[in-house]
């Protein structure tokens, strides 16, 4: 029994080195049905750790400790999965625990610090905040915010944007150039009235004879975005595009992502519909780049007010009555209708429960019913979930994102439940494709379209990011 748990760990390990997670996971699932070890426990956290599941990496730590309670790896894979849930206070503990087993390793030193200088960073952030304190977009005064004569790129015409405006961004960007803080500041506070001005989950209408074309996960892969374009067409009035949240963060081009589809959304708000993701917030923003990139190429003023939009950004979407489009999944309750899921206050940071958090960090599984999300946050729900909402609320299909596969999609739940995702090659090194759907208005059948990731310049995945001494 010792023997076949060691030759699949092993198997479980080339895996690994391949970047096959997900086959690493099965091969050390097997080796721990012949033996329950801290280093296969640990090394099955690691693989679920790489395909973010950091809630199943911290039971398998728990369970790692309570077999070794000094196997000082388990406290580091516990401290990384709170790290990835946004939770840096929790991985302090985990890290104060692996300085006090080794004291003498630098390294143990050097990832505890971080971590406790970002706690006292997020400690101190907290503690400045008052309720009763404006909004970044209520200090704004666009007309006090000028324009560097030596600046060179496309200028906003007081607020109103054009096709030429957004063609000049999108080429300056291209070209790892950045527009105007006066002009990426009014692009944002007009993309937020647009934002506060729709319900939670909008409603969306395609003529029978034109199409929509909905977008996963794109996550700062902005290179792949221009390909995106180039394969299926730029964004118009007759060529719709939904993309479905997780704009930004690990990948680091996600500043150029995301104020390029939030000026398109200015540009034409009725034809490109933006939907939030788990990682339009605050928490994961911290982690994952986005706030290192945005202070970094703009200042603090600029991130704070990202923020603000992004918290207002609608749940999800209906299209034609007929799909139902937001980022994670269904919800814990049997009984919601889309009416129920109109009612919460969407305006702030993502709540860690009710009917938001699970939009928004549900996955799907195969058996019936609903069960602990492996993520540490929300739900996996079955395809009986599935069927039940849809006939409740007179829907025919369920398009969500939130997951990367190898394929750019899948279909799940008798073809009920879509999976969506449109960052080919997943933080320039998962080698996935990407993929996106486009519906017609007649039928609203899905026709799928992937493609393959393309070159970018500069920086790699996750450059930005508070790495807390390369644990990320």
């Amino acid at each position: 029994m010792a023997d076949e748990s060691e030759r699949l760990k092993n198997e479980g390990n080339e895996w690994f080195k391949l970047s096959k997670f997900h086959k690493a996971i099965e091969s050390y699932s097997s080796a721990l049905e012949h033996a329950r070890t801290p280093v296969i426990l640990c090394n099955r956290a690691l693989a679920y750790l790489k395909v973010e599941l950091p809630g199943a990496a911290i039971a398998d730590a728990d369970e790692a400790l309570s077999i070794e309670p000094g196997f000082v790896k388990a406290y580091y894979r516990k401290a990384t999965g709170h790290i990835e849930l946004g939770k840096q206070k929790e991985a302090l503990k985990d890290l104060k625990k692996v300085v006090q087993m080794v004291p003498n390793d630098p390294d143990a030193k050097a990832k505890h610090d971080a971590c406790e200088k970002e706690v006292k960073r997020i400690r101190f952030f907290e503690a400045i905040l008052s309720p009763d304190a404006p909004t970044p977009s209520q200090t704004i005064v666009l007309d006090n915010l000028k324009v560097d004569a030596s600046y060179d790129g496309p200028r906003i015409d007081g607020t109103q944007l054009t096709q030429e405006y957004v063609t000049g961004l999108m080429q300056r960007f291209k070209e790892e150039k950045l527009i105007a803080r006066r002009d990426i500041i009014c692009i944002l506070l007009e993309v937020l009235k647009i934002f506060k001005s729709l319900p939670n989950f909008v409603s969306v209408s395609v003529p029978d004879d034109e199409e929509i074309t909905v977008c996963g996960d794109t996550h700062g892969q902005f290179y792949d975005l221009l390909n995106l374009f180039k394969i299926n067409g730029q964004c118009s009035p007759k060529n719709r595009y939904l993309f479905n949240g997780d704009f930004v963060d690990r990948g680091s081009y996600s500043l150029e992502n995301v104020t390029t589809l939030f000026a398109l959304k200015v540009l034409y708000p009725d034809s490109i519909f933006l939907s939030r993701g788990n990682h339009e917030g605050l928490s994961m923003n911290r982690v994952y780049g986005f706030e290192g990139e945005v202070k970094k190429k703009y200042d603090d003023g600029v991130f704070d007010l990202f923020s603000e939009v992004f918290n207002a950004l609608p749940t999800g979407h209906i299209i034609n009555g007929k799909v139902f489009v937001t980022h994670g999944g269904l919800t814990s309750k049997d009984d919601v209708l889309i009416e129920d899921l109109q009612k919460p206050n969407r305006f702030g940071e993502i709540p860690e429960s009710g009917l938001i958090c699970e939009s928004l960090w549900a996955d799907p599984q195969p058996m019936k019913g609903r069960s602990p999300s492996k993520r540490g946050v929300g739900l996996s729900f079955g395809p009986d979930v599935t069927e039940a909402f849809l006939a409740r609320n007179n829907l025919k299909l369920v398009v969500r994102s939130h997951e990367v596969k190898d394929n750019g999609y899948v279909v799940e739940h008798d073809g009920k439940c879509i999976t969506i995702f449109s960052a080919p090659n997943y933080c320039d090194s998962i080698g996935n494709k990407g993929a996106f759907i486009r519906f017609r208005g007649a039928d609203m059948e899905p026709k799928f379209t992937t493609f393959e990731h393309v070159q970018h310049p500069g920086k790699k995945a996750m450059y930005y990011s508070s790495a807390f001494g390369g644990m990320m």
